[in-house]
């Protein structure tokens, strides 16, 4: 079953998720180390992003890249193979439906995955089929509802609830790091432990207001411009402000917050 991705499969977008996972490498990934020899299945690797910081912190563990666009396969593909990693395969398939054995694994990843699938409850239990009992699985989501900036402005809070519902209207849910724990539990892992991420950019932090705030985040919220104005969900004008305003976060006054949380539990 192919996931409906608010964000589409363009180059902008493809670009946006490497400066993503490059920007927040250190805040996500500094503690997602695997030891040598293990197999690790990363679902839903898209083009690459995450791929390549978790080959370059683990070079002797063994990844099993899965994804269900071919498209996004390929730019992986092209993206690892071209920085000389070679500890990683590429498969092409679906989270529902994985061609593995039962404790096919011993760790499972996946980072940005859950907030785009309806249901991401049968998702984990899904996943946890195929992780060897006492291995673990690490999940990373955003929480778009965590945003706050100064100057603080209507307009903006109301282009981000655009993207909030237009995600929910086609079956994701871009609100779901807060709801990591008990997704964990009620997939019947143990050991769950989920700490938040938080990002906090001001004008003294240049990489983060480019790669985060601007890069990342807005970049985001441009991206669903045409559907927000298309469906009624805020006039042209105050979307364009609304993004002037998010623009207005990067300057000498001003500063972006938002928070990510990464679970971690076992089988």
């Amino acid at each position: 079953m192919k996931k409906k991705y608010v964000h589409g499969y363009t180059e902008r977008e493809s670009a946006r998720l490497v400066d993503q996972a490059t920007t927040l490498s250190d805040i996500l990934h500094a503690d997602t180390v695997y030891p040598a020899g293990s197999s690790v299945l990363e679902a839903g690797c898209g083009v690459g992003a995450q791929t390549v910081i978790l080959a370059r912190n683990s070079p002797k563990a063994q990844f099993t890249s899965v994804d269900v666009s071919e498209e996004s396969l390929r730019a992986a593909r092209e993206c690892v193979f071209s920085q000389g990693f070679t500890n990683v395969t590429f498969h092409q398939g679906d989270i529902f439906h994985l061609p593995y054995e039962d404790e096919r694994f011993d760790h499972v990843f996946l980072c940005f995955v859950l907030e785009h699938l309806p249901n991401p409850l049968e998702a984990l239990l899904c996943l946890r089929r195929v992780l060897k009992r006492g291995g673990t699985i690490t999940v990373i989501e955003g929480d778009h509802g965590s945003t706050y900036f100064h100057p603080d402005s209507r307009y903006a809070r109301k282009a981000i609830r655009c993207l909030v519902d237009i995600q929910a209207g086609m079956g994701g849910n871009s609100l779901i790091g807060r709801q990591l724990y008990p997704l964990l539990k009620k997939s019947r892992f143990d050991d769950v432990r989920v700490s938040p991420r938080m990002i906090y950019v001001d004008a003294g932090k240049p990489g983060l207001v480019e790669g985060f705030t601007k890069n990342t985040f807005i970049a985001m919220v441009e991206g669903v411009r045409d559907q927000a104005i298309r469906s009624g969900l805020m006039e042209e004008a105050d979307w364009d402000r609304g993004v002037r305003d998010l623009y207005g976060t990067t300057g000498e006054d001003g500063t972006f917050v938002y928070t990510f949380f990464k679970g971690k539990a076992l089988k």
